[in-house]
């Protein structure tokens, strides 16, 4: 299927330069990295808010679409990481991902929070722990592409966390398209910001800049799927919302500390 959107590379400062969707202005500082992610996959299930809400926390608070709160597996490959005035490392310039995340809110800005984030590179699972508080795992990993066709595979080895399997394959079965605010699309995807919490419960906010996304609506074929329930996370029996990106490109800030409101 021919993409219309989503496979031309973009600059950081082409990608500055589009900031009519944001929901609110980017930060003033230097953004610190830029990387591309390809051949995502966004699948979505629904769950109960209070099923989430013991799983945060404390200073994040659930966000809900029509009362549901949701949980998404987000398979893809990482291309082109690069740190600002640098050329792409070589160590980093492709790997393969996966992230398990649910979506909050703090001081009037939704979120995703990500209960784990699975990779196969050590140096990209330590410095994002390091630097940004993130939970990354190390996993054998494989993302395979022949066509609109992507095979993947995770199984999550790090001791850390306990164990997780998710083998998919899956591909884009309709055009581009970008998702219209109010939309149950836009609210899963058109998020600027991610939280994360330090070792000592101190949260902190890492802001993200990147076009509208290229969707796609998908289809896939879950083989298993088990990367959720080291989390306490049951996904109810019922096929995910799904959605396909070719290719975004993107920029990020370091952390900040959230502020705790004056009493």
């Amino acid at each position: 299927m021919g993409e219309t959107m989503g496979s031309v590379i973009e600059t950081p400062m082409q990608i500055k330069s589009q900031i009519a969707h944001r929901p609110w202005p980017m930060p003033m500082r230097p953004w610190v990295m830029a990387q591309s992610w390809c051949h995502l996959l966004f699948a979505h299930w629904p769950l109960p808010p209070h099923i989430i809400a013991r799983l945060l926390p404390s200073g994040l608070a659930v966000d809900t679409f029509d009362g549901q709160a949701w949980v998404g597996v987000v398979p893809f490959e990482i291309v082109d990481f690069r740190a600002r005035a640098l050329p792409p490392l070589p160590p980093l310039r492709r790997f393969v991902e996966l992230n398990v995340r649910t979506y909050v809110i703090r001081d009037g800005k939704p979120g995703v929070w990500f209960f784990s984030l699975d990779a196969n590179h050590r140096l990209a699972v330590e410095g994002a722990r390091i630097g940004f508080s993130l939970p990354y795992f190390m996993a054998k990993m494989r993302c395979e592409v022949d066509g609109d066709r992507v095979q993947y595979a995770d199984q999550r080895i790090d001791r850390r966390s306990s164990d997780g399997v998710f083998q998919s394959h899956y591909r884009p079965v309709s055009p581009v398209y970008r998702s219209e605010p109010g939309t149950l699309d836009h609210w899963l995807t058109e998020r600027y910001c991610l939280y994360a919490a330090s070792m000592n419960n101190t949260l902190y906010r890492a802001e993200i800049h990147h076009a509208p996304w290229p969707l796609q609506q998908a289809e896939a074929e879950i083989q298993i799927n088990t990367v959720t329930k080291a989390h306490g996370i049951w996904l109810p029996r019922i096929e995910p919302l799904l959605h396909y990106v070719h290719r975004i490109d993107m920029i990020g800030w370091t952390p900040e500390k959230v502020k705790t409101p004056t009493p």
